[in-house]
């Protein structure tokens, strides 16, 4: 998986609805399906946050990663979690999470 094959979703003809009742994409659910990360999904919609648009960022290093919440880029963050193990593919992936809905950069 790249960010060049993500880069392609730049809008969703379908909203998926999450276990915990919020909704994403079809990018993000390509993004999920195809890295087996549901478990991302899970992270981020388990906060819950009130803010109606939010930032998400995954970062990885060797074989660690850090998530991460901002109100917007350069706030402060307001959720860090560290994850101790993750096979997660790409180095990087930001998500905007906007009135219950998380979409990928390019669907906004």
């Amino acid at each position: 998986m790249t960010h060049l094959e993500l880069d392609q979703f730049t809008g969703t003809e379908n909203y998926w609805r999450h276990w915990l009742g919020l909704k994403f994409t079809d990018g993000v659910k390509y993004l999920a399906d195809k890295a087996g990360a549901h478990w991302l999904l899970d992270a981020i919609f388990s906060y819950h946050r009130p803010e109606p648009f939010q930032v998400w960022t995954l970062k990885v290093k060797d074989s660690q990663a850090v998530l991460t919440m901002q109100e917007d880029t350069g706030q402060p963050e307001k959720v860090k979690q560290e994850i101790e193990f993750t096979d997660f593919p790409l180095e990087s992936i930001k998500f905007y999470l906007i009135d219950k809905v998380l979409l990928l950069p390019s669907e906004y």
